[in-house]
């Protein structure tokens, strides 16, 4: 059994004393199914809207009955596309990613230590290894995905390859195994599809009503709801104003609820990764090189952005850089983190050996 989380500040920890990571991983497990029950139901409530808006405003709901009719119409076809995406996500979308990352998987032979250190930390969490890939990027970044333990992979960038100590490389990596644990990866892969799917959904449905508007069909429109009941023409015009509303919401919180779950999920990455290293500083080297580092991954782009370890976008280089604090970020600021790190153990813990695997390593090569 994984000990519980110790530290001197509850107040930066905010956690119970006898919570164990295995109590953490049931609840990000959980949490994980609601979240994701949650953004598929906001893609079925943003798929009515697209089709009410574009039926009312094109003239095609007359009455209510058409309007009910365009409502399932539209739930049923969102409900669809949400499972068949979700499905290709579940089983492919850690291929996709890694391919749009330019990450190339490597053999023991290539990297002999680098796999030392990702199979010892696999056997400190309890988990088959996963594959390694390298990116050929001399920024400074990692990230993990797919869809279970069983089936992961870590990816890092030639530089954070050849800058890192190796403490500061294990630190990293078990940062990223801690992601594969507490099936990070899948919930990472399936919430970005599915803000995607809401993305895609409100602006296609918004560029329908400019190409309409455009060509007169508005004018049409008004005629056909002002007919003879006033009534429906009313109930037209607030589905209308209701569903233009959800369509200019949606994506802004769909984003913002993504962006404020993976910050939670780095700091308990953070966490998981003190415990499978017992070495903080280990982590806390590599977070310091890893802000220190302006350099842009190029092969990054905003749908894996937030899969990484920092976020790697030049947005995200800007002003503070990664001491940035703000909703619309997908990672804590890293002062934060360091901080949480530093405040995890109890003062004994700091002083204790690293995992038996690890430390049985130092003379591997």
């Amino acid at each position: 059994m994984p000990e519980a989380i110790h530290t001197e500040n509850p107040a930066i920890r905010g956690l119970p004393p006898n919570v164990t990571f295995h109590d953490l991983i049931r609840r990000n497990k959980r949490r994980s199914a609601l979240l994701m029950l949650g953004m598929g139901l906001l893609v079925v409530v943003v798929g009515m809207a697209a089709t009410a808006l574009v039926a009312v405003y094109a003239g095609f709901a007359g009455d209510g009955v058409n309007l009910a009719q365009s409502l399932v119409l539209g739930a049923v076809a969102a409900a669809i596309v949400a499972v068949l995406a979700g499905t290709w996500s579940f089983y492919g979308g850690s291929k996709a990613i890694l391919a749009l990352s330019g990450a190339k998987e490597i053999a023991r032979k290539d990297d002999p230590q680098l796999y030392n250190v990702v199979e010892e930390l696999a056997i400190a969490a309890g988990i088959p290894p996963p594959k390694v890939y390298l990116i050929d990027d001399t920024a400074l970044n990692a990230f993990a995905t797919g869809r279970d333990p069983q089936h992961a992979a870590v990816a890092i960038t030639r530089g954070l390859r050849e800058r890192l100590s190796r403490d500061e490389l294990a630190g990293v990596l078990a940062h990223e195994v801690s992601h594969i644990r507490f099936y990070d990866v899948r919930f990472a892969m399936l919430m970005a599809t599915m803000v995607g799917l809401i993305v895609f959904a409100s602006d296609a449905a918004l560029q329908m009503m400019r190409i309409h508007f455009w060509h007169g069909g508005g004018r049409r429109s008004s005629r056909r709801s002002s007919g003879d009941n006033k009534g429906a023409a009313i109930l037209m015009i607030v589905v209308f104003v209701i569903a233009l509303i959800l369509m200019i919401i949606a994506p802004t919180l769909a984003m913002i609820i993504r962006m404020a779950v993976s910050r939670e999920r780095e700091y308990l990455a953070d966490a998981g990764a003190v415990e499978l290293t017992r070495y903080p500083q280990g982590l806390i080297g590599a977070l310091e090189k890893l802000g220190s580092c302006r350099e842009v991954l190029e092969v990054a782009n905003r749908a894996t952005s937030h899969l990484y370890i920092v976020n790697p976008m030049k947005s995200a280089l800007k002003g503070q850089g990664h001491e940035l604090n703000s909703a619309f970020r997908t990672h804590p600021p890293l002062h934060d983190r360091i901080a949480r790190l530093h405040a995890l153990m109890a003062p004994p813990a700091a002083s204790e050996p690293r995992s038996p695997a690890m430390e049985k390593s130092r003379g591997r090569p």
